[in-house]
Formats: C-alpha cells, structure tokens, sequence
C-alpha cells in the first residue's frame, strides 16, 4: 500500500498524511456532528429548565421553575454572551481593553432612553440603539487603535472614564447616580413583570446561542485568522502584505457591537441600568471571567460567565449568614466579604490553572482517557 506525506504548515518538514480510511478524515467528519449534536442537547436542556421542577441545593436559590431562580440563571447567561463578546477583542485579536463595559452601558442606557423619549416600538428603538453604538465603536476604536499594548488600554479606560462622567453628571437623561429606569409604556406585555421571567429567560438563552454563533464564525473566518495571526506577530503579518490595523478594527467593532446587543438584554432582564455597568471595575469582571473560565477559549467564557455570576450570587448569601457571622473575627471578616473571596479564587485559578476551568476540565478528562488506554508497545518490541 503507498502511503503519501503532508508537509507542515510552519517548518515544511514532512509529516505522515492521516489514513484514507475510516480512521483518518471519516473519524474526524464523524466527531463534528457529535459535538453539535452534544451542543444541541445542552441547549434544548437548558430551554426546558423553567418548565420542570430541578432543585441544586446551594447552587441555585430555587426551583429553575420559580422566577428568582429564573432571574439568576438568565443573568448568568447574559453574562456568558457579555464574555465571548470580550472574547473577541482579547482573546481572539489580543487587544487588552479596560472600555468594554462601556459598549454594555451603550446598550443599557441607549434603549432606555430611545424607550423613555420617543414612542418608538421596543425592536425600532434596539435597531437605533444599535445603530448608534455601532457608530460610536467605529469612531473610538479607528482612534484607539492608533495605539497599541498598554496604550491602548488605557486609551479604552479613558473613554470608558468619560462615559461614566456623562452618565453620572446628566441626571435628567440619564437618572445619575440613581440609574435609569426601564419604560415599559412600549415594551411587549410578555417582557414584564415578575410572572414573565420565563420569557426573559428564553430571551437570554437565544442571546447566547446567537451571539456564540457570531463569534464562531468570525473566529474561523479569515478575518479572524488574520486577527489571530496578528496577535501572534503583527510584523509578520504586515510582510505577508496584509492589513493588520482593519482586522484589530473589526474585531473591535464586532467584539462591542455584540456588547451593546447584551446590554439591551441586560435593561430588560434588569428593569433598568445603573452607573455602575459603565464603570471601568465593571470590564475588570469581564476579563476575570474570561482568564476565569480559560483565555483563548468560547467555552470558557460561557463557563466563566455562568460560574461568575453563581459565586458572586450566592457568596453575598454566604457572606450575610449567621455561619460567618459566628466565626472568629480572623475568619468573619474576609469571608464576609464576596469580593475577597472571588479575588483569592482568581489568584488561585491563574497560578495553578493557566488554562482556567474549561482547560482543568479538558487536563482531566485527557488523564482520564489515557489512564484507560493499554499501553502501547515501545519500538522494536513485539505487541501481544
């Protein structure tokens, strides 16, 4: 039988071709629609979980039917779409922005307000609302990408600075320090109130299905192979004849455009929006999310985002109970503070799980698989 040889793609050096047989390409065509079929599952999963009683004792606060619970989950989910959109811009171009919740308070305020001062329908107002976060992300990221590294963080902070100033300083518009709350005068029937969660949940998990599915496809499209590269080597990339500075911009407008979608979400599940969504502490937690759940990786800003706004819900409840406040004041003190515990399992995860918790899992599973494998036999020795 010939056997052929493939080269590779950076050295050149000859590498053995996978087999023409059902162990080569057919294995590998067969394990994508297993994963979508896996994802598929997880989905219509989650879906189903306000129509079924599920009870996680310490986890979530209640039944996934009863609209508390309901509220928490959708908000873990709006922050699982909020982090693939940072994914974007840092883990996929490299681009470290300290701006990004500013995109969020686009999204928030500008509905709320297009809602409040007009008599526009909920969709016109988010396509204008859109439009216009659209606009301003073009405009800032032309200017701060004139930049790059460190400068350009805080190039990103500046801005973010500046529209939280706006925010606070214009309390006719935008509530100041009080926030703003949601008009509801032209917002569907089926997105308010309490009893209507459910739908706000459904709304969130289409959220993230769709926002995860953009960011897929920018990932794997040239622009964000081109986007990648550049952020590998950016003179390479430039000797190559390509265009670096327009890929960085598109991935940056994508990245906050998506942002301002989730922050639309965000005033409707949250029935408003306050100064702090625009703060930059607030873009801090979308980057401890995303190193949280694993750099690099959609799946880890999904998983990141969850586990984030789980601990950080029921670390408040643990930080108000009569356990701590029971316990020696060298204990209470730090453990009555969520904070400090969030910040002590950040330093934690990156200097024992570079790889966040999806690569833990990934680390595991892999230990797992090869501990079940026979040994394969050393060169020149007979198998069994």
């Amino acid at each position: 039988m010939s056997t052929t040889t493939d080269t590779h793609p950076d050295t050149g050096t000859p590498q053995p071709a996978a087999p023409a047989g059902p162990t080569g390409g057919a294995r590998r065509g067969a394990g994508l629609p297993l994963r979508l079929l896996a994802v598929l599952g997880l989905v219509v999963l989650l879906a189903v979980l306000p129509l079924i009683n599920v009870s996680v004792p310490g986890v979530l606060p209640g039944a996934t039917y009863t609209p508390g619970t309901l509220q928490l989950m959708a908000l873990a989910l709006v922050f699982a779409s909020l982090a693939l959109t940072y994914h974007v811009i840092f883990g996929v171009a490299g681009l470290l922005s300290f701006g990004h919740a500013l995109y969020l308070a686009i999204g928030a305020y500008g509905l709320g307000i297009v809602l409040e001062r007009t008599d526009l329908g909920l969709v016109p107002a988010m396509l204008l609302t859109l439009l216009g976060g659209a606009v301003v992300a073009l405009v800032l990221g032309a200017v701060g990408l004139r930049v790059g590294g460190i400068s350009f963080a805080m190039v990103t902070l500046a801005f973010a600075q500046a529209g939280s100033v706006l925010i606070r300083r214009n309390s006719d518009v935008t509530g100041g320090e009080e926030g703003l709350r949601l008009d509801t005068t032209n917002v569907p029937d089926a997105f308010v109130g309490v009893t209507d969660t459910r739908n706000l949940y459904w709304v969130a998990l289409v959220l993230l299905v769709v926002v995860f599915a953009l960011v897929t496809w920018f990932e794997r499209s040239r622009a964000g192979h081109v986007a990648a590269a550049t952020r590998e080597n950016e003179l390479r990339v430039r000797v190559l004849g390509l265009r670096p500075f327009a890929v960085k911009l598109l991935a940056f407008v994508t990245g906050s455009v998506l942002a301002v979608v989730v922050g639309m979400v965000y005033l409707l599940l949250q029935s408003g929006a306050t100064p702090r969504v625009a703060s930059a502490d607030f873009t801090l937690t979308i980057l401890v999310i995303v190193v949280l759940g694993g750099l690099g990786s959609r799946w880890g800003a999904v998983v990141g985002g969850i586990v984030y706004t789980l601990l950080d819900q029921r670390l408040t409840t643990l930080a108000a109970s009569d356990a701590v406040e029971s316990l020696p004041a060298v204990l209470s003190v730090p453990l009555g503070e969520p904070l400090f515990i969030l910040g002590t399992l950040f330093i934690l995860v990156v200097l024992f799980v570079p790889g966040g918790l999806v690569g833990l899992g990934a680390r595991l599973a892999g230990a797992r698989t090869r501990a079940g494998r026979p040994a394969t036999p050393a060169a020149g020795e007979d198998g069994p």
